[in-house]
């Protein structure tokens, strides 16, 4: 039996690389990152953890970009059957002085390029009538943040999107899901977790902040014939913060 193909984008760190270290060997993976020395990272991971796969740049705010990165995949007749949605970036910034270029740069990279890349990648899931879209989501989406009210439109608009597009593709065998995950350590939570932890997990109901192994597990079973009967959901993995 072939491998199916998995796409992880923003695979080189955080929830990302915790996602890439969760799946086993029966799969080939094509794990994006923005700049050289993450996709060396990338590289040398996939070798450290003998998977099959390759690294490829990637700058979801930047469109000619993706439609090199789709480009260079039909190229060589690679379509994911499971695409992980996973970049993003912060642009954190109160509305009075939010600037222009903050909110656009959010929005494309994490509403605007998971568009642009699931639209490239769907026609090919709908002639295999199998396909998994799983989408990273934020507690931000339900509970918004302040100074972010980019990064949480553009989370709520892409659960929204992944619910519409659970109903188009469901006949096809498509499951389309969010994972939300609360406070979790990594490199793009830092600037907000520093020195904030003991007041962040004193808001959590499980008392501590979440690991990015523990957002990797829910999308791992999301992309598995375990969950054949689930599409269209949020699955929230926040220790509790929000219920």
């Amino acid at each position: 039996m072939s491998k199916k193909n998995v796409l992880i984008t923003g695979a080189s760190r955080g929830i990302g690389k915790a996602i890439l270290e969760s799946f086993g060997r029966e799969y080939y993976f094509i794990a994006t990152a923005t700049n050289d020395q993450s996709l060396k990272d990338i590289e040398n991971n996939l070798q450290k953890l003998n998977l099959e796969g390759h690294a490829s740049k990637l700058n979801l705010e930047d469109r000619n970009s993706i439609k090199e990165f789709v480009s260079s995949l039909e190229d060589q007749d690679i379509s994911p059957h499971i695409l992980i949605n996973n970049a993003g970036i912060t642009r954190d910034n109160i509305m009075l002085r939010m600037k222009e270029d903050e909110w656009d740069d959010v929005i494309n990279v994490h509403l605007n390029g998971q568009y642009f890349l699931i639209k490239s990648f769907i026609k090919k899931m709908v002639k295999n009538k199998w396909g998994r879209i799983i989408n990273i989501s934020s507690t931000s989406a339900a509970l918004g943040n302040k100074g972010q009210a980019n990064y949480a439109a553009a989370k709520a608009g892409i659960e929204a999107m992944s619910r519409s597009l659970a109903r188009e593709l469901g006949a096809r065998n498509i499951n389309v899901n969010c994972v939300a995950p609360g406070f979790v350590e990594t490199d793009m939570t830092k600037d907000i977790i520093d020195g904030n932890e003991d007041l962040l997990a004193s808001q959590i109901p499980l008392g501590r902040l979440g690991k990015p192994e523990e957002i990797a597990d829910v999308v791992n079973f999301l992309a598995s014939e375990e969950a054949n009967y689930i599409t269209g959901q949020t699955i929230h993995v926040n220790g509790g913060l929000f219920m």
